[in-house]
């Protein structure tokens, strides 16, 4: 039987494997929920400022048969708080969101600080993937970064920054290269941290808000930026690419990002995701609806047709805070049953 980080890397990079993986990357895809925390003793906000409370509460998701990784943050909005962007790190029930945008121009983007890793959630972030990876074992470390497009548009007000994409070209791919070199260096840092992969989670690049001319533009070449900085420097990782929404009208520019796996939402079909991808690790994607307002045998039967269609398994965007803990584990439970049914039936 393969190990958890064995078996999620095999399958990142199209190896055989004995079973999909089933995990939940963190950031944007974030696996915790009030249950899980109150289970734990170990709460929001708090465990978002404090790097033995961020890991423990990370590591608590696979300790009760969750999901089979670490991952962390639990939020998107860190990078945009390190770069001035003003955050309420929310509640128990709410994770943490801007509140206050820096600039009101793509042009005013030289006024933003680099980021700066000796303090704040930066610093947090990087010192539990070092906890995590202290403990050793089997359990792959998923480190997190907010996409470009998703931190510029936490920097200023979005509706004004998708109008100066196309109205201020010029500033505005400087102000993208700015964010995308930004991010590559915490991606870097994670990975040098101990992560031993990196999701991106770039939802406000979806192909329905963008369109084609724009990802082409701005989202590809920054995606592309970051994932190559990274594979140079960290040769064995992989890099895991997910955008929520409505994606094909930007499949084939998409197609051009060099990420080991593509995850998508439950809009997008994942026998679509499978056409349009033949060479990419599908991950995805259990209702995440489903897992809050349906049943255990509702998410298991979910489960079981993103089996059939994918290569890693995992909720298809993040989960709510009030999705009950029995149908966050009914996902893997199905997993390791569809396991454990094949070892019985070893002619089938």
């Amino acid at each position: 039987m393969m190990t958890e980080k064995e078996r999620l890397r095999s399958a990142l990079k199209r190896r055989t494997v004995d079973r999909p993986p089933c995990i939940c990357p963190g950031g944007m895809m974030n696996m915790i929920t009030r249950e899980l925390m109150e289970e734990a003793g170990n709460l929001w906000p708090r465990a978002h400022l404090e790097p033995d409370l961020m890991a423990g509460l990370a590591a608590a998701s696979y300790e009760r048969h969750c999901f089979e990784n670490y991952g962390l943050p639990f939020c998107m909005t860190t990078e945009a708080e390190a770069l001035g962007a003003g955050v309420d790190l929310g509640t128990i029930d709410r994770e943490p969101h801007v509140v206050q945008y820096v600039i009101d121009s793509v042009t005013q983007w030289g006024e933003l600080p680099p980021l700066n890793f000796e303090r704040g959630r930066l610093k947090v972030v990087l010192e539990a993937i070092g906890l995590l990876k202290e403990r050793g074992g089997q359990v792959p470390v998923i480190g997190n970064l907010a996409g470009p497009v998703s931190v510029a548009s936490s920097l200023m007000e979005p509706a004004a920054f998708y109008k100066e994409l196309r109205r201020k070209r010029e500033a505005a791919k400087d102000f993208m290269n700015f964010i995308t070199e930004e991010l590559l260096e915490f991606g870097l840092r994670q990975m040098e941290a101990g992560a031993d992969f990196i999701a991106i989670s770039d939802p406000s690049a979806s192909g329905e808000i963008l369109g084609p001319v724009l990802f082409d533009e701005y989202a590809r070449p920054a995606l592309t930026r970051i994932i190559d900085g990274l594979k140079k420097a960290f040769p064995e990782t992989a890099v895991i690419v997910h955008i929520c929404g409505k994606m094909h009208s930007v499949f084939k520019s998409l197609n051009q990002v060099p990420a080991e796996a593509l995850s998508f939402d439950a809009v997008v079909s994942l026998s679509k995701a499978r056409e349009n991808f033949p060479g990419r690790a599908i991950m995805g994607n259990v209702s995440t609806f489903a897992l809050e307002l349906s049943t255990p045998e509702k998410v298991a039967a979910l489960t079981r047709h993103c089996l059939k269609r994918a290569d890693i398994i995992s909720p298809a965007c993040g989960m709510g805070t009030g999705s009950p803990l029995i149908n966050v584990q009914s996902i893997l439970a199905t997993v390791k049953n569809q396991e454990t049914d094949r070892a019985a039936k070893p002619d089938d």
